[in-house]
């Protein structure tokens, strides 16, 4: 499901941007000691159980150190390093500096973090009872959608759930169990 979404043209570039600035800072050791510098040693990656998760928990992560990410790129210290000359340097700085980039990070946070809430529900050790993982779903659809201002802003994102949660999860028993409750 979150890789669907996020292959979704909104998500799509932003991620992607995402990966390119994780994958520049840690391919260079001079680069991650600075950053970590900016950042009291704290990492941008986070590691998930999936490939999704790990994009999800490391825009968390960098969303939480944008504003040492930010002052890192633009330092005496980023400016003055042959890094800030490389080309791949300069695009990673202005993705780093970029508003749009970063109303793109909450945009797609907005929709994954309720996600993978119910998710991690499922994954977990202890199974809930289907009639949990059903509210749960509903809650979550209902928390994306309290969170934007219009119904287009998370409409791509609602049909692939449905699609989904319809051909795997939502069934007349998981119904039963929801009602029950």
């Amino acid at each position: 499901m979150l890789e669907n979404i996020g292959k979704l043209p909104r998500m799509k570039n932003t991620l992607k941007q995402a990966m390119s600035v994780t994958a520049y800072v840690y391919v260079r050791p001079g680069v991650v000691n600075m950053m970590r510098s900016f950042t009291n040693q704290k990492e941008l990656c986070r590691a998930g159980v999936t490939r999704f998760a790990t994009a999800f928990l490391t825009l968390q992560r960098m969303l939480e150190l944008k504003p040492n990410l930010r002052t890192m790129f633009s330092s005496e210290q980023w400016t003055q390093s042959k890094w800030s000359k490389e080309l791949d340097g300069k695009k990673v700085a202005r993705i780093i500096i970029s508003a749009k980039f970063w109303n793109s990070v909450v945009y797609i946070l907005k929709i994954y973090s309720p996600l993978v809430h119910v998710l991690r529900l499922v994954d977990g050790e202890q199974k809930p009872a289907m009639g949990y993982i059903y509210e749960a779903m509903d809650c979550a659809k209902e928390a994306i959608a309290k969170v934007f201002d219009k119904e287009g802003d998370y409409k791509e994102a609602f049909e692939i759930i449905d699609r989904r949660w319809d051909c795997q999860l939502h069934k007349p028993l998981h119904q039963n169990g929801y009602d029950w409750r």
